[in-house]
């Protein structure tokens, strides 16, 4: 499902139209997905359809809608040290946002059902790890995945802070979810065709919230031969961190603070890129679904309440589009003076091969990253 707001023409005008409808609302959960581009998880060729507010599916791989992520990320609640289970982990996609969150002191897992998926979603963590530029602007907890039905987690297993489900689940199965929840912990799943928020506030309490009408496919049930043992899925161990780990951790963490501060001794800043032009979003009524392909897609049912809202829109884009072409000609007028506009350069990485250190520490440092 998905077509909430207004297709983006990139990463970033995609996380604009999430913001303006207000499926984005903190700004940790904007930072997390302004660094993952949503495009890099699509294979080759369906990339086109990365920045639309629509779910996709390709064979085994599936990405939920944008606003849908966004709604999840916000009922998580995320704060660094917590630790995560994503049950139906798929692409890695949600998991790697939530690792920016939690911070290297946190904890991130994920189950899948099929093979294929895990290699994909580790080939993906792979590249965004040694390539993609957001990777060295925070501290980041790497997710780990195992294959496996969610169904059948062990019954010794550990519990979780923040637990998302990525399938409909369905009634009989809702108890078998809040277990694997601490107390104070948080559940987000799709149960009846609502995406819910389960709070657990005690031992045997909890406090549930609807917070978005969905469709989901259901979770799958492994089928059984009579009298057949279910293989149990061993979640990975919670480890404590290596000596030589912590290490890196701190010295980088260190680092990043020195170059910050250099920047603003020496009047540094970054402008920030011009905004292009383009009508402001809403959130739409979803009345009805239609299937196009292997595509649900909802559509909006228009009333006259819905053509006033339209009129008002566009007499406040046309205010918008004037006040921002005001704008752009102060700012082409503006003398910066002795602001320096830096260049898109990896600070961190810069001031880590200046260090006089051995090249092989320093390779480790930058967690073997060639860029």
């Amino acid at each position: 499902m998905g077509g909430a707001v207004s297709a983006g023409e990139d990463n970033d005008d995609l996380i604009d139209n999430l913001k303006e409808a207000q499926y984005i609302r903190t700004g940790r959960v904007e930072q997390a997905f302004r660094a993952i581009d949503r495009g890099d998880y699509y294979l080759d060729g369906y990339r086109d359809n990365a920045y639309k507010d629509l779910a996709w599916k390709h064979g085994n791989i599936h990405l939920s809608a944008p606003c849908i992520y966004s709604e999840v990320m916000e009922a998580l609640k995320l704060q660094q040290g917590l630790s995560f289970l994503n049950l139906g982990s798929g692409t890695g996609y949600l998991s790697t946002m939530v690792g920016l969150i939690i911070g290297p002191f946190g904890v991130n897992h994920g189950v899948e059902l099929h093979t294929n998926v895990v290699e994909y979603a580790k080939e993906k963590l792979d590249d965004f790890i040694k390539n993609s530029d957001s990777f060295d602007k925070f501290e980041f907890c790497e997710p780990i995945f195992v294959v496996g039905n969610c169904l059948e987690i062990s019954s010794d297993s550990h519990q979780y802070d923040r637990i998302y489900c990525g399938a409909g689940v369905q009634k009989d199965h809702e108890n078998y979810m809040k277990i694997l929840l601490k107390v104070g912990g948080i559940l987000v799943m799709p149960i009846e065709d609502q995406l819910t928020q389960i709070t657990r506030t005690g031992q045997c309490s909890w406090e549930s919230k609807n917070i978005l009408a969905v469709s989901f496919a259901p979770l799958v049930q492994q089928n059984r031969a009579e009298g057949s043992k279910p293989d149990a899925v061993e979640l990975p161990p919670v480890t404590v961190r290596s000596l030589q780990d912590l290490s890196r951790i701190y010295i980088r963490r260190t680092l990043r603070d020195l170059t910050n501060e250099e920047s603003l001794d020496n009047g540094l800043v970054q402008r920030a890129p011009q905004k292009r032009k383009r009508r402001r979003c809403r959130r739409r009524r979803i009345n009805t679904y239609v299937f196009v392909g292997n595509q649900l897609i909802p559509q909006a049912v228009e009333s006259e309440e819905d053509e006033r809202i339209e009129e008002e829109q566009h007499k406040g884009d046309q205010e918008q589009q004037e006040a921002q072409e005001k704008e752009r000609q102060r700012e082409e007028e503006r003398d910066i003076g002795s602001i320096e506009i830096l260049k898109a350069v990896n600070v961190l990485r810069d001031k880590i091969m200046t260090l006089p250190l051995p090249e092989s520490l320093k390779t480790y440092l930058l967690y073997y990253r060639e860029k």
